[in-house]
């Protein structure tokens, strides 16, 4: 049985940095599982999540899907104590990394079931605001905080967000955000388009839900056939980003200001950037 009669779902994957339950009436529960690191994206991570999403993508019960992030971060970005330690080598798992998180942001725009994501505390960096660009519609707690924060480590935006946060927001607004790294406010990202709504902390999972619930009762083929005519308005355009991404990232990474920026946010203090 996929549910026991108390709203409890078919467990899919029950271990490991990703999670996945699906509910009697189609609902699929995504759950990022390093609480005690924010959810920080390393490799096992991004690949458990792209072998979720895919498993997902393959599963016709999937109505709509519910992603979430366990403990008290949605998702804090790149793991930046596994980012410094590779030094000079930083180049080669950068790659790897950018790639899995682009395939997974693809993979969420391209599903036929409608994708709903709950935020607490920070969505931050190409994990965590990458994957709240790349989701239908977005919940998030009153608390909640939103960050690009590549620039401040000496990195560039990845997982398609410099073309879909330009589309969410604006031009402006965007370089703004990429640029100068600001710790943006629920009630600001609500404002600017960023996120669906708001809704109290402890109401997070709840409404969240209740979302994924109602597109779940709809038409199928016509939430899925209206999503994608959304996305192709400018999934040419976010696909054809993806590689230059990867590109500069990778660049970017191999650099010494991106290691003295991971450094710094670490040590929590100012980098000192050299052009170098």
């Amino acid at each position: 049985m996929i549910d026991d009669g108390n709203g409890q779902p078919m467990v899919l994957i029950d271990e490991g940095p990703v999670l996945l339950g699906l509910h009697a009436d189609g609902v699929a529960h995504l759950r990022l599982n390093r609480p005690d690191d924010a959810n920080g994206m390393n490799l096992e991570l991004l690949s458990a999540l792209q072998e979720a999403v895919l498993r997902v993508h393959g599963d016709g019960r999937v109505r709509s899907v519910l992603l979430s992030g366990e403990g008290k971060n949605f998702c804090a970005g790149g793991d930046v104590h596994v980012f410094l330690d590779q030094g000079e080598a930083l180049p080669d798992l950068i790659r790897v990394a950018t790639s899995r998180l682009q395939t997974v942001a693809g993979l969420l725009m391209r599903l036929n079931a409608p994708v709903v994501t709950a935020v607490q505390g920070f969505a931050a960096g190409g994990g965590g605001l990458g994957l709240v660009c790349s989701s239908d519609m977005v919940v998030a707690g009153e608390s909640s905080k939103f960050l690009a924060g590549a620039t401040r480590v000496g990195m560039v935006p990845d997982a398609g967000v410099s073309v879909t946060l330009t589309h969410l927001v604006g031009f402006r607004r965007a370089m703004e955000i990429l640029l100068l790294n600001p710790v943006i406010a629920a009630s600001e990202a609500l404002e600017m388009g960023l996120i669906s709504r708001v809704v109290p902390d402890d109401r997070i999972l709840q409404e969240a839900m209740a979302l994924t619930r109602q597109l779940a009762e709809g038409a199928p083929a016509a939430l899925a056939a209206t999503k994608r005519l959304l996305w192709n308005g400018l999934g040419l355009g976010v696909e054809a980003c993806m590689p230059g991404e990867n590109h500069a990232q990778a660049q970017m990474s191999g650099m010494a200001d991106a290691r003295e920026g991971l450094a710094a946010v670490i040590e929590k203090r100012s980098p000192r950037f050299t052009g170098r």
